[in-house]
C-alpha cells in the first residue's frame, strides 16, 4: 500500500473495534498498516518503535488502555482499575523519557475509578477519553503551528528552515509541533523549502520527515547532521525548527540526539532556534534538564545499516537517545498558548 499525495497522514487510528498504526519502521520503502486488538500488542508497538513521537505515543497507549479494560474480565471496578493502573505503569516505562506518554497515561487514569459505576461505563469512558485526547492533539498541533509563523524571521522571499527528527504528523495526531510550523509556513506560502536533518542513527529525519515533505509537496533537501553548521554558514537556513521529548521548569530540552549541536551552530550565526511542543511536554516537577535521565539504545544502531557492518570488531559504542538543550541557547518555546521565552515557561503551568 502506498500513500498518494493527497492522503492525510494518521499514525494512530481508532477504528471501530480496533486500532491501526502506521509501520514507521519500514517507511519511506514501504507504507504498511498494522492492525492492532489487544493491549499486549500495543505495548510491543511502544517497544519496536512502530509508533514513534511523544503524542502519538501517548495517544495509541491510551487506546491500548481502552484495549486492556476490554480484556480484563471482571464485574468489580476495582479490580478492573487496578489492573489498569500496572498496565499503565508498563506502557510509561517503554519509554520513559517521553513525557507526553507519561502524560497521557496518567490523564486517562488520573480520574481514579467509581466504585458504583458498572464496568460497560468505565470502559465507555476511557474509549471516550482516548478519542477526545487525539482530537484535541490535533487541533493544538494546528495552533502550534499557526502561533509558529509569527517568529519566523521577514524575508523578502520565502524562507527555508532546517528540522532535524520527525515531530510532525507521523509524531502527533496528524499534523505535528514544529512540522505543524512548516505547513502553517508552507499553507501561507512564506516556505520555499525545507533542510530535513537525516538524524542519525535511526534517520527519522530523512526517512520520515522527508517523506512527509513529500507526500504534501513541500519541496525537501535531506542533509547529514554534519552538513548542518555549514548550511548555516552559506545562508541557507533562516531557523531552525525541532520539537522536544520533556521540557524541565527552567526552560532545558531534551529532544532526540543532535539538537544541542544545532542549537550551539544557530547560536553562533544569529539564526533563531524554536522549540514546537504542547504544554504536556512541560515536566514542571523536573527542575532543569539535569536531573532528565537520558537513556542509552543499543549498539546496533550505529554499527550496522541494513546488513553493511560500519564499525571494525572490537570497537565500543555510545548510544544515547536524546541530548540536554539549554534554556539560553534556545529563541522561545512553542506551546499551543504561544510563544514563551524558555524561562518562563513556569507560567503555562496555570495556562
Amino acid at each position: 500500500m502506498v500513500a498518494s499525495a493527497d492522503t492525510h497522514v494518521f499514525p494512530v487510528l481508532w477504528q471501530g473495534d480496533h486500532l491501526v498504526l502506521i509501520d514507521q519502521r519500514q517507511l519511506p520503502e514501504r507504507y504498511h498498516i498494522v492492525a492492532i486488538h489487544r493491549w499486549e500488542d500495543v505495548l510491543r508497538a511502544l517497544e519496536l518503535h512502530i509508533v514513534q513521537g511523544g503524542s502519538a505515543l501517548g495517544i495509541a497507549a491510551a487506546y491500548g488502555l481502552y484495549l486492556a479494560a476490554c480484556d480484563i474480565h471482571t464485574d468489580d471496578p476495582t479490580v478492573l482499575w487496578k489492573e489498569l493502573l500496572a498496565i499503565g505503569q508498563q506502557l510509561k516505562q517503554t519509554r520513559p523519557t517521553k513525557a507526553n506518554l507519561q502524560w497521557a497515561v496518567n490523564q486517562m487514569l488520573g480520574q481514579g475509578y467509581h466504585p458504583e459505576a458498572p464496568i460497560t461505563s468505565l470502559r465507555d469512558q476511557l474509549l471516550a477519553q482516548a478519542q477526545a485526547m487525539q482530537a484535541e492533539d490535533f487541533a493544538l498541533c494546528h495552533t502550534i503551528g499557526d502561533h509558529g509563523l509569527s517568529l519566523l524571521p521577514a524575508h523578502p522571499e520565502r524562507l527555508t528552515v532546517l528540522t532535524h527528527c520527525n515531530h510532525g504528523a507521523l509524531a502527533t495526531s496528524g499534523y505535528g509541533t514544529s512540522l505543524g510550523i512548516v505547513r502553517s509556513a508552507w499553507r501561507e506560502g512564506r516556505l520555499a523549502r525545507v533542510y530535513a536533518g537525516e538524524t542519525r542513527p535511526t534517520l527519522q529525519g530523512s526517512r520520515l520527515t522527508a517523506w512527509e515533505c513529500v507526500q504534501e509537496g513541500i519541496p525537501v533537501t535531506v542533509v547529514t547532521d554534519s552538513m548542518a553548521a555549514h548550511c548555516m554558514q552559506q545562508g541557507l537556513i533562516h531557523a531552525v525548527l525541532v520539537g522536544a521529548d520533556r521540557i524541565a521548569a527552567n526552560g532545558d530540552v531534551v529532544s532526540k540526539i543532535g539538537t544541542y549541536s544545532l542549537a550551539l551552530a544557530a547560536k553562533a550565526h544569529g539564526i533563531p532556534f524554536l522549540v514546537a511542543a504542547p504544554i504536556s511536554t512541560i515536566d514542571f516537577s523536573c527542575a532543569s534538564g539535569q536531573e532528565i535521565t537520558i537513556a542509552q539504545h543499543s549498539a546496533e544502531e550505529i554499527y550496522q545499516i541494513g546488513e553493511m557492518i560500519t564499525s571494525p570488531s572490537g570497537s565500543e559504542f555510545c548510544n544515547p537517545a536524546s541530548d540536554m538543550t539549554p534554556a539560553d541557547l534556545i529563541t522561545a518555546i512553542v506551546t499551543e498558548k504561544g510563544a514563551t521565552a524558555p524561562v518562563q515557561v513556569t507560567n503555562l503551568q496555570s495556562a
